[in-house]
């Protein structure tokens, strides 16, 4: 890519978050509702943060931050270039203001984009994978900025609406969708999991490697609102043996009785708590919002489990998931939608689906030299993997080998499930 369109792309991307807070006041940038939550301003900072410190600092010695301590309020977890601001406190920051803030990410972008329009083309082999890792870094800050807001404004009475008029129903009409029970069989054997090296990938998707599997069997679609409901008007959250002892312990010292967001109606039924404020609960779209635990649950129930994640990439590659996208961010419907048809639906898109694999790294793993090289190695313990997209992450960011990871009791994120069985 040459330095216009890297320029331009950069610009799009810094852009898209921007966006993503035009219709917010100033009260809303500084929430924090939880420790694995972050304020917006946050957000806007530490991503700024991230070009001015593996980009700017190494490539435009002239560039001056604003303020010196900004290396530690915004470092998130960066050991190797310093020592992070406590995670927990970020939303007891009444300074930098927001319009610092701001002006902090006009400083920076301007840097970036003299830097990149500034180098020759055959000196832009050694900015370029840096500035594209920070790109979709930045991404994945778009979708956390999103689901942190929509848990904050959740524990206001008044139930804010982050977005009015959503889209989040468009395209349910007509249909069921495609099946949820494990009815397409696949052949198993060898195969190839892992990202082949073309185009960008992070590095816990590498390397490319060989898996046995076995004949196993995938859901056309992940599991709905109506089949989930069914699951709590079974008794699902009071049956013991159907959750994993961690998860039946989470269970019964946080009350859970369904999943996050979802509200009794006081009809014996459930609305949902959405970025559009509270909804009704459309019981064809896909159900989100839930732990590693709860969909562990529901597959046990439903007389199957989860696939692993190496059956979900090889279903993946196998129908072709670029063909069946689901509802992603430039869609601006911020809630996962129903749509009909018959056949594999959903992969890339709608909710991240957990699966039954420990966050583990690939063999031969290797991550990338100095302080980067924390992005992702440092967290393959006591997290499990998911697979796909969710409504709110962008369509260019995600792929059939991305491997996102969560701590198994996690709620917050548009999590479902897509249901696997032995062949």
């Amino acid at each position: 890519m040459g330095p216009k369109a890297l320029s331009e792309w950069y610009r799009q991307v810094r852009g898209v978050t921007e966006e993503l807070c035009a219709s917010l006041e100033v009260e809303d940038f500084v929430l924090q509702s939880m420790p694995d939550a972050s304020p917006v301003r946050w957000h806007l900072a530490h991503t700024t943060w991230f070009f001015e410190t593996f980009l700017l600092k190494a490539h435009a010695p002239e560039h001056r931050s604003p303020h010196e301590a900004y290396h530690h309020l915004f470092n998130s977890y960066y050991q190797g270039v310093g020592s992070p601001f406590e995670r927990s406190r970020r939303g007891l920051l009444s300074r930098p203001t927001v319009a610092e803030v701001r002006g902090y990410r006009e400083l920076v972008d301007e840097s970036v984009c003299r830097l990149v329009e500034g180098t020759p083309p055959e000196q832009l082999a050694v900015l370029e994978p840096v500035l594209t890792l920070g790109l979709h870094h930045e991404q994945q800050h778009q979708e956390l900025l999103l689901t942190d807001l929509k848990h904050a404004f959740s524990l206001n009475p008044l139930q804010p609406a982050y977005v009015q008029g959503s889209a989040m129903h468009v395209g349910e009409a007509g249909g069921t969708g495609g099946s949820e029970s494990p009815d397409i069989s696949l052949t198993g054997g060898r195969a190839t999991a892992g990202a082949a090296g073309e185009g960008f990938c992070f590095d816990n998707e590498l390397p490319a490697h060989e898996v046995w599997l076995p004949d196993f069997r995938m859901a056309a679609s992940p599991v709905s609102n109506g089949s989930y409901r069914e699951f709590v008007s079974d008794g699902g959250y009071t049956q013991p043996e159907l959750w994993l002892s961690d998860g039946w312990d989470r269970v019964q010292a946080e009350g859970w009785t369904a999943p996050l967001y979802w509200l009794p109606d006081g009809e014996g039924g459930f609305s949902v708590f959405t970025l559009a404020g509270r909804q009704e609960l459309d019981p064809r779209a896909a159900v989100t919002h839930l732990s590693h635990y709860e969909a562990d649950a529901f597959a046990r129930w439903a007389g199957a489990r989860l696939p692993t994640e190496f059956e979900w990439e090889h279903f993946a590659k196998r129908v072709g998931s670029e063909a069946v996208r689901g509802t992603s961010l430039e869609d601006r419907a911020f809630h996962p939608v129903a749509h009909p048809g018959p056949g594999p639906q959903h992969l890339l898109g709608e909710v991240w689906e957990w699966t039954s694999s420990a966050y583990a790294p690939y063999p031969g793993f290797r991550p990338l030299p100095g302080a980067l090289g924390e992005y992702n190695g440092k967290f393959m313990s006591g997290c499990m993997v998911l697979r796909g997209g969710s409504c709110v992450t962008p369509r260019h960011h995600i792929r059939p080998t991305y491997r996102n990871f969560l701590a198994a009791d996690m709620r917050w994120q548009f999590s479902g499930l897509r249901l696997a069985a032995d062949g």
